[in-house]
């Protein structure tokens, strides 16, 4: 069996954002990255299912972007992945969905593999277009909002979260894509061995241009924090003193008790 995750890096979401000099993304001087949270579901159910099936799967680790995403491919690699691809592309941010998708399908179409894993969506763009579009793409099966997953003898039974907290549960053979999320799984802490052996794996680099045979079909045109809002306030002191006070904010400056 043969296994892809596609992983992304993002910034830490404690950061503090503000938009970059173009205005169509944020700036990241300053901004600590790590691993998108979502895919390190998709990573830990991958080196799990290697697990149960006795490390007989190879699993690939795919990443798109600058330099700095090594960090991250370097993470999955010790959580238990085999070998990398990093995808070398320092204008990451400017492709649309469909161009990331075009770029993982342009490279998985030919290898064979019999599951691809990804997170739900990312945590800094929040599409969730880009899992389901290379499923398209592969012509795969697919099965988004993992929160349960088993495999035998070749079969996937899949439980997903539909919407007011229903489970659906899904059965399909492979070859198939899957998006991951909270609830999947517990991800693992990489061990100093593991971190140690994953940094003798192989980590293959090639260019985007190598990949990324498709023009966007949608560009950011803008990217702005949300429009400040005037402060609260804090009401201290007795609570029958507070009450009365509250009532008197009410009447001078809304419309509630008018």
């Amino acid at each position: 069996m043969k296994i892809l995750v596609c992983i992304k890096q993002v910034p830490d979401m404690e950061s503090r954002f503000k938009a970059n000099g173009e205005g169509v993304w944020y700036e990241e001087t300053d901004l600590a990255f790590r691993m998108n949270e979502y895919d390190e579901y998709a990573v830990e159910q991958a080196v799990k299912l290697k697990e149960q099936l006795g490390d007989a799967p190879e699993v690939t680790v795919l990443s798109i972007g600058p330099d700095r995403v090594v960090e991250a491919i370097k993470k999955a690699l010790a959580m238990g992945c085999d070998r990398a691809l990093h995808v070398r592309d320092p204008a990451v941010h400017l492709k649309d969905p469909w161009q990331i998708a075009s770029i993982i399908s342009g490279y998985a179409r030919d290898k064979g593999f019999d599951l691809v894993f990804t997170g739900m969506q990312s945590q800094d763009r929040g599409s969730a277009q880009v899992g389901v579009t290379v499923a398209e793409q592969l012509e795969y099966a697919c099965v988004t909002t993992l929160v349960g997953f088993a495999y035998a003898d070749g079969a996937i039974t899949a439980r997903r979260e539909l919407e007011g907290g229903v489970k659906g549960v899904v059965r399909m053979k492979t070859p198939a894509l899957l998006t991951c999320q909270l609830g999947l799984n517990v991800p693992r802490y990489p061990t100093l061995p593991n971190i140690m052996k994953a940094k003798k794996k192989e980590i293959v680099t090639v260019p985007v241009a190598d990949l990324l045979k498709e023009e966007p079909l949608a560009a950011t045109t803008g990217f702005y924090p949300p429009a400040k809002k005037g402060g609260g306030i804090v009401l201290e002191g007795d609570v029958a003193d507070m009450a009365d006070r509250l009532v008197g904010i009410l009447k001078d400056k809304t419309a509630v008790l008018r």
